[in-house]
């Protein structure tokens, strides 16, 4: 893309700082992303991002860069923005359980977010690799489409440690049942047309499991054992999170929702990234694939109102630097704009619409204006004040790509380093949506 006619500071920073890369094939050599581990210093958990699901070049980036940090770097566990729940029988795939034609069945009923490609990367790396790359679900159920993937297994785990209280669990399976779907643009929906005396009932009910879940956790141990204690409560708390996202959700469309109240699922996946940190070994490195508005450090607002307090702004706050958010965007090509569509199987359909030029002040317009391809810039030093000194740089961009509109938030505030591709194509392979 050419350059614009105005004189952008923050593109000269960008065309003296940013590293070229040279591959997107998945195959291909990984040499052109050492200074990644530069880049990423010592950090615990890397956040790659992208700016839109469904986009082909973000999602081979995405394998490439986990390929460098597991191979090169040590990292040896894939968190990514899909279940908990689900997370295990996954992980249990990629370490060999099974057949290679067993991973088409585990996801018959997820939305096609490029969790398939890596895994069946993974699953190859560990077949001579030790120790083996471990998959880690961080989400809440089926993304918010149904409570079932959490609590079906729950309710197991109380038929053999408290069959007393698995009636509450099973009336708490049947309201779910009622609106459950593939994704949360199905479920959310339906959630809202349920009686009110429903949506209050499995409320209620879910407490109740989860305050007796912790209230007589030594009972649950001593009539199992700590770590099915563990992954139960943690699959019921990822029940509690999604009723209450429904609750959010349908406050926000009404225009009347508290603000920031759509963290519930942000939280959700923050603490189940913690939750896996500190059941693996101790030093383990975790490279976390979900969209920028999950990664990023700062708070989310549109049109003046906060709505989310992101995954990775609860991340950096407790691990600090240890936490690293790598947003990935694009200057030109076409992005996967969702459109809500309840007649289809997702509850929206795909549509691949064409990249306006960059706006003024986004991250995109630096790296157009930078006359930059395919490229990776570390932003630390220029997020530091005493940045702006050098060669009159002004403050960072204000604005980042989310699909075809843009985020307002202040980038470098937001984010440890970005990737642009300069050209970005929706994939062909989404017949399901």
């Amino acid at each position: 893309m050419p350059a614009s006619s105005h004189h952008n500071p923050f593109a000269d920073w960008l065309r003296a700082h940013a590293v070229p890369l040279t591959h997107l094939d998945r195959e291909a050599p990984l040499d052109d992303l050492e200074p990644l581990r530069t880049i990423i210093g010592g950090a615990r958990v890397v956040a790659l991002g992208e700016n839109s699901h469904f986009i082909n070049e973000f999602a081979l980036m995405r394998e490439r860069i986990l390929r460098f940090l597991v191979e090169r770097c040590g990292f040896t566990v894939l968190a990514f923005e899909y279940g908990f729940s689900e997370g295990f029988a996954l992980d249990a795939w990629a370490q060999g359980e099974g057949t290679d034609d067993d991973l088409s069945a585990h996801l018959a009923t997820a939305i096609p977010v490029g969790v398939d490609e890596p895994l069946r990367w993974m699953r190859r790396h560990n077949r001579t690799a030790s120790p083996p790359v471990r998959f880690a679900g961080i989400d809440i159920p089926a993304a918010g489409g149904s409570l079932l993937p959490a609590l079906t297994p729950v309710a197991d785990y109380l038929r053999q440690v408290d069959p007393e209280i698995l009636p509450a669990a099973r009336t708490a399976m049947r309201i779910a049942e009622s609106f459950a779907g593939d994704s949360g643009a199905v479920a959310a929906p339906a959630w809202a047309r349920l009686a009110a005396t429903e949506q209050d009932a499995l409320s209620a009910v879910l407490m109740r499991l989860l305050i007796r879940f912790r209230s007589v956790e030594p009972l649950y141990v001593s009539r199992g054992d700590q770590q099915s204690y563990d992954i139960a409560l943690r699959r019921l708390e990822g029940a509690c999170h999604a009723d209450y996202t429904f609750r959010a959700m349908a406050g926000l469309f009404a225009g009347k929702g508290l603000p920031a109240d759509t963290s519930a699922r942000d939280a959700y996946m923050a603490g189940s990234v913690l939750w896996h940190l500190e059941r693996f070994e101790p030093g383990t490195r975790v490279v976390l694939a979900a969209h920028n508005a999950h990664i990023q450090k700062s708070p989310i607002s549109f049109d003046g109102h906060l709505t989310t307090l992101p995954m990775g702004q609860h991340l950096h706050s407790v691990l600090g630097d240890e936490y690293f958010a790598l947003c990935v965007t694009s200057t030109t090509g076409h992005t996967a704009d969702m459109r809500r569509d309840e007649n289809v199987r997702f509850g929206f359909t795909v549509d691949a619409t064409a990249l306006e030029p960059p706006e003024p002040g986004s991250i995109e317009a630096a790296f157009a204006d930078a006359e930059l391809g395919l490229s990776i810039a570390g932003l630390h030093r220029a997020a530091r004040p005493e940045a702006r000194g050098d060669a009159g740089l002004a403050p960072g961009p204000d604005r980042i790509r989310i699909q075809s509109t843009y985020l307002h938030t202040p980038v470098t505030e937001a984010f440890d380093a970005v990737l642009n591709t300069p050209t970005s194509t929706v994939a062909d392979d989404l017949e399901n949506t």
